[in-house]
């Protein structure tokens, strides 16, 4: 038998490279997944509700709705068991955002006001 067809016999058969099966989590496992999501949403639902937590809310939410996404992405969009290539097409847009948004939030909430102005 050649090597390509071999090697199609295994992409086929879920085998990896090495020969071993990775197998997929079972129905339960993306229930959990489901609950744990659930959670999340009603956190940060909670966080938006308490007064103590108002200066930290948006570093709060953006960590939360980051853990949604890398969940999402990870179990129901399966790129946990593909080519970590596609999972960088994700997890670089990811990090883009999270980048420039705090570089805004250092920008206007944590640099002294009117250091852009020039007096004259």
């Amino acid at each position: 038998m050649s090597a390509a067809v071999h090697n199609q016999e295994n992409v086929a058969g879920g085998a990896g490279p090495s020969g071993e099966t990775a197998s997929h989590p079972t129905w339960r496992f993306y229930v959990t997944i489901g609950l744990v999501l659930t959670v999340i949403t009603a956190a940060e639902v909670a966080v938006f509700y308490i007064p103590a937590l108002r200066g930290v809310l948006v570093p709060i939410l953006l960590v939360l709705s980051g853990a949604k996404f890398a969940l999402v992405v990870m179990f129901y969009m399966h790129l946990r068991f593909d080519s970590p290539i596609f999972s960088g097409v994700f997890v670089a847009p990811l990090m883009l955002a999270v980048l420039v948004v705090v570089a805004l939030i250092v920008l206007f909430h944590v640099l002294p006001h009117g250091m852009g102005t020039v007096s004259g």
